[in-house]
Order: structure tokens, then sequence, then C-alpha cells
């Protein structure tokens, strides 16, 4: 069987995006077409999208969306077919998705609450143009009252899906908002809506769907553990029956070596033709290093261990290894990147911000890809590694793990080795793999072997696809 899916989200490719879930959101509607199942992406209409949407008319309104008048406008942006949640009230203003200025915008708990109640109605009622799902897929804290408001007003005949992208961001709101957020008050207790005092919308989503994804196996089994699922565990851990561990994959379409507008052309055929990115990178950033040419892509984050980095660096440099590095975050790790950049000049290259172009020709010019994640619930960056020979050193976490064969005797002797993991989590283990990384680059044969085995590795959407129609299938019987 296939059907139709409203998958609802705070970000998506092309129209926004601040990390890896607008990627994911972007790409599952053409990954599941292939399934038959039909999505439509719900999204709030910030600022400006509104004109991006091609043949736009109106599907759905409320007279009082959390305190002044909303639509839903479907209409097609890139190929996907898009609904915007058109609320000027709750999100044409300054700022990102979430916030202005660095300080969440006061009023997040409304505004979020107002696009998951604006897709329960449309899972319950349909939309103007005669379409209904048979699925509703909220992804994140974003869009967890979605699956409490199918439960709670009594939605029948519409499975509902929550999606953990990242269970650090929580949404919590004051317990006093809860008849404002039309949330039951009965319903506030330990095994329900309340945490710690708080409501939280994730938590909302997690006792109330029938069906739990993550984007990664590892990661669903880190997240019953109290490290990893941050005062969360013991939910997941109640409804384990209903988690699936689904990997993220990448479009191959985007991230392809051979056809990328961004980097001299090369492939699984053509791999001489990597070193020309190389020599690019390395006079992009100013670098002249021996050894292996690293790269970071990241936000500048202490989840994304850059702090580990400077403790690494000394070492590395000192055995003809470099470093450009592309992201932006915490000040004080923007800073700690610029005084290594300073203190090892020629060797380490530092691009403070993001640059989607400039991160197509690290990746193609790059040795290596450092991923020392604290924890990484998927992670797309070392994925895009392998697919351009970059090989991933990572540490040995999440979606991570799932998807970097580590460079061990055994991996070795049987060729299938893809990059390093590393554990703990910590300098010490990272600066071995790095030597580890070092004396790979030393042997240029097997290093060869490496890069190929790497760029084979399958990192598309095609079993993940079929993992998420099988979920969907499963859910409308």
């Amino acid at each position: 069987m296939a059907g139709r899916v409203l998958s609802v989200a705070s970000e998506c490719v092309p129209l926004v995006k601040t990390g890896g879930l607008a990627d994911v959101v972007g790409a599952l509607p053409g990954a599941l077409a292939g399934q038959g199942w039909q999505m439509r992406v719900l999204l709030p209409a910030y600022p400006g999208l509104v004109d991006r949407l091609g043949g736009a008319q109106q599907v759905w309104q409320e007279a009082d969306l959390f305190g002044a008048p909303a639509r839903v406008l479907a209409g097609r942006v890139a190929g996907l077919d898009m609904l915007l949640l058109d609320a000027p009230h709750l999100f044409d203003r300054p700022g990102g998705p979430y916030s202005v200025d660095g300080r969440d915008h006061a009023d997040n708990p409304e505004r979020f609450a107002a696009l998951s109640w604006a897709a329960a109605a449309i899972a319950r009622d349909g939309l103007a143009d005669g379409w209904k799902p048979e699925v509703l897929h909220a992804h994140d804290w974003q869009a967890g009252l979605a699956p409490a408001y199918l439960r709670y007003h009594g939605v029948e005949g519409v499975a509902s899906v929550l999606t953990i992208h990242n269970i650090a961001f929580q949404g919590l709101a004051d317990a006093g908002l809860l008849s404002a957020l039309r949330l039951p008050g009965a319903e506030f207790h330990a095994d329900a809506l309340e945490y710690y005092g708080n409501i939280s919308a994730l938590k909302a989503g997690l006792v109330t769907a029938d069906a739990i994804t993550t984007v990664s196996p590892t990661y669903a089994e880190e997240l019953m553990r109290p490290e990893f699922g941050l005062g969360l565990e013991g939910v997941i851990a109640a409804r384990a029956e209903r988690m699936h561990g689904i990997l993220n994959g990448v479009d191959t379409a985007v991230w392809n070596p051979e056809t990328d507008p961004e980097v001299h052309p090369f492939g699984l055929r053509s791999l001489g033709r990597k070193a020309a990115n190389r020599a690019a990178l390395a006079a992009e950033f100013g670098l002249e290093v021996p050894g292996p040419l690293a790269i970071v892509v990241s936000r500048l984050t202490d989840q994304k261990g850059i702090d580990l980095i400077p403790p690494v660096l000394e070492d590395f440099v000192a055995a003809g290894g470099g470093l450009a590095v592309l992201g932006s975050g915490y000040p004080q790790l923007e800073a700690a990147m610029r005084a290594a950049a300073a203190r090892f000049p020629g060797r380490v290259g530092v691009h403070i911000g993001y640059d989607e172009a400039l991160s197509h020709r690290m990746f193609a010019g790059a040795d290596a890809v450092l991923v020392p994640s604290r924890f990484e619930p998927c992670g797309l960056t070392q994925m895009y590694g392998l697919r351009y020979g970059a090989l991933p050193v990572v540490a040995a976490t999440g979606g991570l793990a799932d998807t970097v064969i580590t460079a061990n005797p055994a991996a070795l002797a049987a060729g299938a080795a893809t990059g390093i993991a590393f554990h703990p989590t910590d300098a010490l283990a990272f600066s071995q793999a790095l030597r580890r990384l070092v004396a790979l680059h030393a042997q240029p044969k097997l290093w060869q072997s490496l890069v190929r085995t790497a760029m084979k590795q399958p990192v598309g959407w095609e079993m993940s696809s079929a993992r998420y129609a099988a979920l969907y299938e499963s859910l409308c019987h």
C-alpha cells in the first residue's frame, strides 16, 4: 500500500535551514515518492517564504490561531509540495526561526503549538483541495504537540510518527500555559505532559505518538541511557517497542563529486583528479600541508567536540597534518579556532561563518574530515566525507558509529575500513586517532584503497526510505 503523509517541521531545505533537520525534511518527500508515498511538508511562513511559493492557493484557515487569524497556503518550491502556515502575528518578525539577537522568542511555545495545532487540524479535516493524510509525521519538539493534539482531541484514522533529531532541545514551557496551549489539564502528570514541573513539547509527542523514530540505530539505543536521554530516557525506555532507529541519508544528486559544479569533478575512476581539489583548498586557506589535510565543517559547540581540537593540534601539525575550519557558534570556540590559525600559520586556516559552496570545495579537497562529537544523533558531515573521499575521523557515538567502519586490523584485513572511530570522546583518544590517520596517510597504496572503499559506501536514502515506508504501512493497518 501507499498513501499520503503530512510532514510537519520548523525548517526545510531549500526554504530555511539552521541544521541537519532541514536537510532531512527536504530530502524525505523525494525519497518517499520512490516508495509510493506522497508527502506534503507543513512549515511556518517565515518572512519572505510566501513569495517563493509557486502556484499558491489557500487550503486551510482558522479565525483565531493562538491570538489572530491564520491560513495555510499550498504550492511548490524546488519540486516539493509545500504547505506554509501564514500567521504573521507568530512568524513575520526579524531574526531566525527560533531567536533574535541570540535570545529565544518569548512566545516560542505558542508559535510552535500553533504549527502543531494546524497540522493536527489538517490531519483531522483535510485541506480545501481535498487532500487528507493517513500519517502525520512530526519532527522534533517544534512539532511535538501535533501527536498530542491528535490524541487529546479525538482524531481517528490518522497515525502519528515523531522523529527525534536532537533530544537536547525539548521545547519547555511554563505549566501555567497549559490551557493557553489548548492542552487538557487532566493530562498534566508524570506519565503524560508534565516534565519536572513544566510542559515539554517533545515529551508530549513521545508519550502520544503511535511510533517514535530517531535518526540512527545507535542513537535509538543511546537515548535510553541517562548520559544521552537528558531526562527523557525513562520515557523512551517505556516506549522501546515503538522506537525505531532509521539512519538518515544525504542527497546524492547534490553531493556528487562527479557532477558537483563547485569542484574539479572526480570519481572512483578518476580519483587522481582529487589532487586538484586538494591544491585548490590549500590555496584558498593559505595552507601548505605535507601530511593529511583535514577539515572541520561544523557548528562550533561543545556538543560537536570542537573544544577538543586545540589540545590535539600541536602533535597533529608536528606530524605533518593541517586543518581547514568552516563554522560558527560559541564565541569562545570561534576565538579558539582563530587563535589556532594564528599559532599555526600555513597549517591551520579558519573561516568563521557558513558558506555552502565552500563546504563542497572543502570535502572535495580534504584528505579527512574530523567529527569529534560528544553525541551525534546521525550526522551528515561524515557521509559527505565518505562520498567525497575525505576519510571521517569520528567519535564512536550515534550515527557516526553506524556509518564509519574504523580502520582496525580486522577491518583493514577485510578491506572494509572507511575511516577512524575513537572512544572515549576525549583529547587523548582523539589525538591517538589523528596519529593513526597520519600513519595511514603515509602509506599511499593503503590510503587509496581506504578512499575507494569509503566512496563506495551507500549514503543515500534508498534503504532508509524503504524502512520509513514500511513503518507508515504498518501504522495504517
